[in-house]
């Protein structure tokens, strides 16, 4: 079942939300709900990755102008592997696309909530129609969002594979 942690600012909790016995076991709210966890879950990871590589890069560019002050060549070394391994986290960053997966996580998670509770409200598109129905209106609806979001993701990867245009690839 579904509680909310927060409603609005307050710290109250939402009560228990039941899931009607007649869409528990169907195959368009097990795909709802592992979806929304899956989504929910990768948001959390991208997130703390994201945070954890710029909270490095900030402590170790705020160090170089106080590592300056070492002695003679210690201060050189300590000054450039802090440089390097910034580049460094910021190339991994930016070839894990952290920051961008975490809000496109986020926000398809956002969306299933959202779908999720028009569906046990029987409101919006599911107002008025009969429970088959909206498990299947449901199951068209989460396997759109689905696949446009894994549409989203291949044509983002091609891209960033890409070479740019006029480049030869190399022989080996």
């Amino acid at each position: 079942m579904f509680r909310s942690k927060e409603v609005g600012r307050s710290k109250r909790p939402l009560p228990e939300v039941p899931i009607p016995d007649w869409a528990a076991g169907h195959p368009a709210w097990l795909r709802l709900e592992d979806q929304l966890g899956w989504y929910d879950r990768k948001s959390v990871k991208t997130q703390k990755w994201y945070k954890r590589f710029k909270v490095v890069q900030i402590s170790l560019a705020v160090s170089i102008p106080v590592l300056s002050h070492l002695p003679g060549t210690l201060a050189i070394w300590v000054i450039s592997v802090a440089g390097a391994s910034i580049a460094i986290l910021e190339g991994v960053q930016h070839l894990n696309q952290f920051a961008t997966l975490w809000v496109s996580y986020r926000c398809t998670a956002e969306w299933l909530k959202h779908e999720k509770f028009l569906f046990l409200a029987e409101a919006g598109p599911y107002k008025g129609l009969n429970h088959r129905q909206m498990l299947v209106l449901l199951a068209e609806r989460v396997e759109q969002l689905v696949s446009t979001e894994h549409a989203k993701w291949i044509n983002e990867t091609s891209r960033s594979l890409k070479k740019p245009e006029g480049e030869e690839p190399r022989a080996a």
